[in-house]
């Protein structure tokens, strides 16, 4: 059962993997949702995880996947050529600099996925795999909007709410999602209005394989740090369900 925590910077990606996170969501600017995150900072959540894997002392070295978002500006998801322009740009350099995964995503200005686009930039995260960030709950019809995802073997996990302002508000869509992507390697991965003690419930309904939690594991909001021992209990309920 993956946990994705999103972090903000190197001493939140260490409390989220120390306690249990199967990978962080390296992001900026939290309160707009996400945008992509600056290159020291992105340096810095890398060198630090890559110290905690080499303090490991194992045979088998545990890699801490960093997800790196790519978005730059919360005023849609209809980019123009200097926004692609620039999204490639800083997709590149962060392969370079070692991000293991990237979260993008495009749409029209009518709302439907923006394929061209789409295409453009998994040319450009190059081997790497990707999320469908949450641009996802703004599409008319969810279920068309996976089947355009599922043709595309390089997106791997959905990142999405149910079209909700609170995944917990569409459980019934999350569960619908995580049945269409049954016999596909991508995986439904909740998000938004998820808390600890809501977890049990809410993957015994959906069937979710993976959960990633923002707020979640905050006890003041976007501004507050991660709180280790909210990222061991989501671990801990998580494992219940192996």
């Amino acid at each position: 059962m993956l946990l994705e925590i999103i972090a903000t910077t190197a001493d939140e990606a260490v409390t989220a993997v120390v306690h249990g996170a199967d990978r962080v969501e390296l992001i900026s600017a939290f309160e707009e949702g996400g945008l992509t995150p600056q290159e020291d900072i992105t340096v810095s959540v890398l060198e630090a995880l890559k110290r905690l894997e080499q303090a490991n002392h194992t045979p088998i070295t545990k890699v801490y996947p960093v997800h790196a978002m790519v978005r730059p500006h919360s005023k849609s998801f209809v980019y123009d050529k200097a926004d692609l322009s620039e999204m490639t740009a800083q997709m590149i350099r962060m392969r370079t600099l070692g991000v293991h995964a990237f979260v993008l995503g495009t749409l029209q200005l009518d709302g439907t996925i923006n394929t061209d686009a789409l295409e453009s930039l998994l040319e450009a995260a190059g081997d790497r795999p990707v999320t469908f960030h949450r641009a996802f709950d703004e599409v008319p019809d969810q279920e068309e909007a996976l089947a355009t995802l599922l043709k595309y073997p390089q997106i791997k996990w959905i990142l999405t709410s149910g079209g909700k302002p609170s995944v917990l508000e569409a459980t019934d869509q999350i569960n619908r999602l995580v049945k269409q992507t049954i016999g596909h390697t991508v995986t439904i991965l909740p998000g938004s209005g998820l808390s600890v003690p809501s977890l049990p419930a809410f993957i015994k309904f959906t069937g979710a394989q993976a959960i990633h939690l923002g707020t979640g594991v905050r006890t003041g909001g976007t501004d507050s740090p991660i709180d280790g021992m909210l990222v061991r209990h989501a671990r801990q309920l998580l494992n219940e369900f192996l």
